[in-house]
């Protein structure tokens, strides 16, 4: 991965190409509903200055290559963690989040280095099995401090910290790794984040019947039902980017993506109600933090990876 290799490659010109004329084209709608149907938009507004700051930081990081797209994904799970740690009061406990941010350090090394038995890029099967040296590792901290008062929440959140929020988002990498990282990486990114927007859209326009209001009160049917929709469509729309998938393979990347990043979206929502907070940050203007931007990709990365690699090999050898 370069910025040479980038430009020159077809599915990093279609999926940029969206991303570009997406923008542009909400851009207007703003504009327009601001200067001429005098409409309220200051809240879509710094959404969209919001994007406006992320997409720049994910395509600079694309172009500058592997190493710097991997940096970058490995620093948003660790950012991730530690909102999910604040959140929750796990960073109270220093062993265990030192054990955490260790373990995530463990996915971007492996990430990074090379395959030692095939030499290929990232060494995968040690990435699957890390989630075993990691729990290991927190099951241990207790022992070792000979403590057991309030240590089966700590361990818990440990887990969880780890295995939900920084293993399965570190997927990411290795789509990075694979033989079609501009097809997997930056597809899935643009499919997911389309998928919330969507989402969102159809729910404004014709959201009536709440979908799960005691995790998600502002979430309709009918705005999921849309996004499942479009998210059916897009793989569609993107087929040049993936010439190798059959119908079924297109089928299957529009469920993962219409309902797996629904689900992620409701299943940190469902974490935020529990412990009575709205965002889990500040960090990205009219998003909230880093959890509510990643929610969706953090469920949609590991089921796409898996079914790449189910039908053609991560590194398109099986």
């Amino acid at each position: 991965m370069n910025a040479r290799a980038a430009l020159d490659d077809p599915s990093f010109r279609l999926l940029g190409s969206i991303v570009v004329a997406a923008l542009v084209l909400a851009g207007i709608i703003l504009l327009f509903s601001k200067f001429v149907l005098h409409k309220d938009v200051s809240k879509l507004w710094r959404i969209y200055l919001g994007w406006l700051i992320m997409i720049p930081v994910v395509m600079a990081a694309v172009l500058l290559g592997r190493v710097a797209t991997i940096t970058l994904v490995s620093a948003i799970a660790l950012l991730g963690f530690r909102e999910f740690a604040r959140a929750t009061g796990l960073y109270r406990d220093w062993w265990m989040t030192g054990a955490v941010y260790l373990s995530i350090g463990g996915i971007f090394v492996l990430a990074v280095m090379p395959d030692p038995f095939n030499g290929r890029p990232g060494w995968f099967g040690m990435f699957r099995t890390l989630p075993v040296y990691a729990i290991a590792l927190i099951l241990a901290i207790p022992v070792l401090r000979n403590r057991t008062q309030g240590q089966l929440q700590a361990v818990a959140l440990a887990m969880v910290g780890f295995v939900y929020v920084a293993w399965m988002f570190g997927h990411l990498t290795f789509l990075i790794n694979s033989d079609r990282p501009y097809a997997y990486f930056v597809f899935l990114i643009v499919a997911v984040e389309i998928n919330d927007i969507a989402a969102f859209c159809f729910g404004k326009l014709f959201g009536r019947r709440k979908l799960r209001d005691n995790v998600s009160p502002n979430k309709t049917w009918e705005g999921s039902l849309g996004a499942l929709a479009v998210s059916m469509a897009f793989p569609w729309l993107a087929a040049p980017c993936f010439p190798h998938f059959g119908p079924l393979q297109l089928v299957l990347t529009g469920l993962i993506v219409g309902i797996g990043g629904q689900l992620g979206d409701l299943s940190i929502s469902v974490i935020k109600r529990d412990i009575n907070i709205k965002d889990t940050g500040r960090l990205i203007p009219g998003h909230g933090g880093i959890l509510d931007r990643i929610d969706s990709l953090i469920y949609t990365a590991p089921l796409f990876l898996h079914m790449v690699n189910w039908y053609y090999g991560l590194y398109g050898v099986r």
